[in-house]
């Protein structure tokens, strides 16, 4: 794939339904028609809004600002857990925002006949940006990404020391896991895993952070190119693994009654659990653990092998990025406002001041930590999320699926033939 290769040459030389509007909608001054009619463009996402993302979109605006001095940009934060929901409303309407962000995968794959396919605006830009494939369908690019999504194992060095393992060889193998966490467990009573799973979100992070140690890796590309086999033993023991750490005590109390975000980091920020299958984008990642955790205390380890011939890699994808509505008025203006917000100067705040793995190729990051140290070199074997290869229904399905795993209301088999149902169907 083109981005995994630039990453590889870039390391190898030293890396490293509020606020609706419409593009081009004139509003009418007064004093007549002679006067200069001004434009609008909307933005909806759940970002701007955040203090740690303030620089990113300054800088955004400003980038945009010089080109067309005459526009007006509206930012509205809304609701990440509200936010498809209203945007749902908006596209059945084909009324709202101009510019929208989109988590990749089947979020915005399942809203393509909604959006403006943005191939000719950002030709510029495909060789500088990576994750293009989680904004993509049937050969169309849809939105430009802003960051790469990540799933890595973190893990508390401190904790390894404590129970006396070597933090610097973290386990290789489920078992050798489970071993060091009954270890860590009596040194310490930190769990297993931090696990959050209250919006059913703590199955997919489960799913693609150690799905490479299980499926073959014939399996693994079959599975992202859309030839996923729901009946292999292989793709039955991730839902046993999930099933099973819930049963034997891995995780923290409470996991379906406790929020992904933000509630289950502080789990594993203040030493309560070993390990935490995270993020790399803005939030869950190395940067918010360092508030807690000195970052030479924080670990990333690649998923354990369960399976014999399994190939563990970095899971990732596009994370977050910004696609153009097909109701706009002028899809190249609004276009121009998506390469703002995917611009150097703009990214590299971004990272540098959420932390966040930006899409930006050319940005240097030796200089973030141990984490980041260990995460980024892995970009260029990495392969695609698990979970993101799904459409939004059947992670929706799995979500709820894997809250009765774990309260023990429905069993593995059961679940595996209904998200192979509908997956069949999506």
């Amino acid at each position: 794939m083109k981005q995994r290769a630039l990453w590889s040459v870039l390391l190898a030389s030293g890396l490293a339904v509020a606020g609706c509007g419409s593009a081009a909608r004139p509003e009418s001054p007064s004093g007549g028609e002679s006067q200069p009619k001004s434009q609008k463009l909307v933005v909806w996402d759940w970002k701007s809004g955040e203090p740690a993302a303030a620089t990113y979109i300054e800088k955004a605006k400003a980038d945009f600002a010089k080109r067309h001095p005459g526009v007006t940009v509206e930012f509205v934060a809304q609701p990440f857990d509200q936010y498809y929901t209203l945007l749902g409303t908006a596209i059945q309407s084909s009324k709202g925002p101009d510019v929208m962000l989109f988590n990749g995968g089947g979020q915005i794959r399942d809203r393509v006949t909604a959006l403006q396919p943005l191939d000719q605006y950002v030709t510029e830009d495909k060789s500088r940006l990576a994750g293009w494939d989680a904004f993509s369908k049937d050969g169309k690019t849809y939105a430009a990404p802003v960051t790469l999504q990540g799933h890595p194992i973190y893990y508390n060095k401190a904790l390894y020391e404590k129970a006396g393992l070597d933090p610097a060889n973290p386990p290789k193998t489920w078992d050798e896991l489970v071993s060091g966490c009954a270890a860590i467990k009596k040194a310490t009573g930190a769990t297993c895993f931090a696990l959050g799973n209250k919006e059913g979100f703590g199955i997919q992070f489960f799913m693609s952070g150690l799905g490479s140690g299980i499926l073959t890796p014939q399996e693994y590309d079959n599975w992202i190119a859309g030839k996923r086999d729901w009946t292999s033993p292989h793709v039955k023991r991730i839902f046993e693994l999930w099933k099973d750490a819930g049963d034997k005590g891995l995780n923290n109390d409470g996991a379906n009654s406790t929020a992904m975000f933000t509630d289950i980091f502080r789990v594993f920020e203040t030493g309560k659990a070993a390990h935490i299958i995270g993020l790399m984008s803005d939030v869950g990642h190395w940067k918010d653990f360092a508030e807690f955790l000195p970052p030479d205390k924080i670990g990333v380890m690649p998923a354990p092998v369960v399976t014999d011939g399994a190939t563990p890699s970095l899971p990732y994808d596009g994370g977050i990025g910004y696609a153009v509505a097909k109701w706009t008025k002028d899809p190249k203006l609004a276009a121009d406002l998506v390469r703002s917000l995917t611009s150097t100067d703009a990214l590299s705040a971004f990272y540098a001041k959420a932390g966040a793995i930006a899409s930006d190729t050319t940005i240097d990051v030796s200089q973030a930590g141990p984490a980041v140290a260990a995460m980024v070199p892995e970009i260029k074997t990495g392969k695609p999320a698990l979970h993101v290869a799904l459409s939004s229904k059947t992670l929706d399905l799995m979500g709820r699926l894997s809250q009765q795993l774990l309260s023990g209301s429905t069993t593995v088999d059961k679940a595996v033939r209904q998200l192979a149902a509908s997956d069949r169907t999506g």
